[in-house]
């Protein structure tokens, strides 16, 4: 498949940087030349800010967020609410909360019910379906047009759906491979030297297969999640570029027959009959099982890292990130992937206070922390290329040239179906048993009516 290199950011990451620093907390009436600020004063501060932000119109501005209910990523949002807050007085923000395999449709059924929320914090694989309801405002009517042309070209054009920009990227990640070093020096290897082939995994794989936890509990060799979860389709699809396969071709028409593509699901189906790979995992599973150091090696976003985090503080120690092997005849491609806000036109006032809520949080003043201490991932815009965050962090710096390689996801309305589909195919070769032949042809006669 035609790739879409990333230079420039992989550019912006090795750049020289200087230090960010958080997201504002919440301001009280402060002081001016030492003295208290009288309650009038107070009053008139306010209403400046209010003045500043457009309106002064109370807002209660409804935001789409799983995260908020997350352990690790809880206290961000909760910082940035406050600070976002004091800067415009006006607008008060009331999270939509859901766990993270709900909110997209909890989103959807509620505009159904004629309830929508103004942003939604978003997978970028969301956007077809949040286009496909109605509800993504296209961001050249959201956003400053400086703001939005200070992202990277490439980052834009992969949360393009039908030549229009619908997604605001926080940040962007590649598949990276994670390893667990103190695993590695435990089976006799060079925690140093991760692997860099399939070839060389499958070596190593022999070794750290045959250790056990202090307490006695197996130690898996390799993680690739395959459960029915509609990302976990993205991640078998980089799964398939390592090998230099692919599912749709540049002209984004089906293709089943590339050698990549057969290579990656054999290797699934070997990991698979050796005992290597946790069967019919999600990403979630696969972090719990590293954290607890039970699993040598898996794929999976910068941001993981802080699923993994929040399970085992200690992770930390042990824990290195390596490109993506090569397979086969394939370079170690990867897909790329974006946590991104979409807008929701509920009016030019609401509009307005999403434009500023996007424009507040995509910044290296609120995002450095967040990068450095929660989720690690490479900047989207020229105006992060300078964060401290991105430069001294130990998981960015082992995603090499992975960026370089990572291709955009390609967005039609029926994605999520069809990564579905993909997440079946590779259940099909594992715990089904089936040959990777009939696999993908029982897979092609599946996803051929969910193509545009």
């Amino acid at each position: 498949m035609k790739k879409r290199r990333l230079a420039a950011l992989a550019l912006a990451g090795l750049m020289a940087l200087t230090t960010g620093c958080s997201g504002g907390g919440k301001t009280g009436t402060g002081t001016t030349g030492g003295e208290p600020k009288t309650e009038a004063e107070a009053k008139t501060e306010t209403e400046a800010k209010a003045q500043d932000s457009g309106s002064t119109e109370p807002i209660t501005l409804k935001i789409a967020n799983y995260a908020v209910l997350e352990k690790g990523y809880d206290e961000f949002w909760k910082s940035t609410k406050e600070g976002f807050e004091a800067k415009y007085p006006n607008v008060t923000i009331e999270w939509v909360t859901a766990p993270y395999g709900e909110i997209l449709n909890q989103v959807i059924n509620m505009a159904g019910g004629g309830d929508r929320v103004d942003c939604v914090f978003s997978e970028m694989i969301w956007l077809p379906a949040l286009v496909d309801a109605g509800l993504a405002a296209p961001m050249k009517d959201v956003l400053d047009e400086d703001f939005l042309k200070d992202y990277y070209p490439n980052i834009l054009e992969a949360h393009k759906v039908d030549g229009e920009v619908y997604g605001a990227p926080l940040y962007v990640s590649p598949s990276l491979l994670f390893y667990n070093k103190n695993l590695f020096e435990k089976a006799g290897l060079d925690p140093n030297k991760p692997p860099k082939t399939y070839e060389e995994m499958l070596s190593m794989a022999e070794k750290l297969s045959g250790l056990t936890t202090d307490d006695g509990n197996k130690v898996y060799a390799f993680g690739q999640p395959t459960a029915s979860v509609i990302v976990i389709g993205s991640s078998i699809q980089a799964f398939a570029a390592n090998f230099g396969g692919y599912v749709l071709d540049e002209d984004g028409k089906l293709n089943v027959e590339n050698e990549g593509l057969k290579d990656s699901l054999t290797m699934l189906k070997l990991l698979d009959e050796k005992g290597y790979n946790p069967q019919n995992a999600k990403p979630k599973d696969l972090r719990n099982l590293f954290a607890l150091g039970q699993l040598a090696m898996y794929y999976d976003n910068s941001w993981g890292f802080n699923g993994a985090k929040s399970i085992n503080p200690d992770v930390v120690n042990f824990a290195a990130a390596a490109e993506p092997l090569k397979g086969g005849n394939g370079d170690g491609a990867s897909t790329l992937q974006s946590h991104c806000f979409v807008a929701v036109d509920n009016g030019p006032e609401r509009v307005e206070a999403v434009k500023n809520f996007i424009q507040y949080v995509v910044t290296p003043e609120v995002l450095n922390d967040y990068i450095a201490n929660i989720a690690p991932a490479l900047p989207a815009k020229d105006d992060m290329k300078d964060m401290e965050a991105v430069k001294n962090s130990p998981i960015l710096n082992g995603a090499g040239n992975s960026v370089e390689k990572a291709e955009p996801v390609l967005m039609f309305p029926s994605l999520s179906e069809f990564n579905l589909e993909l997440c079946a195919l590779a259940q099909a070769v594992t715990v089904g048993g089936e040959d990777v032949d009939t696999a993908l042809k029982n897979f092609q006669s599946t996803v051929q009516p969910l193509l545009p």
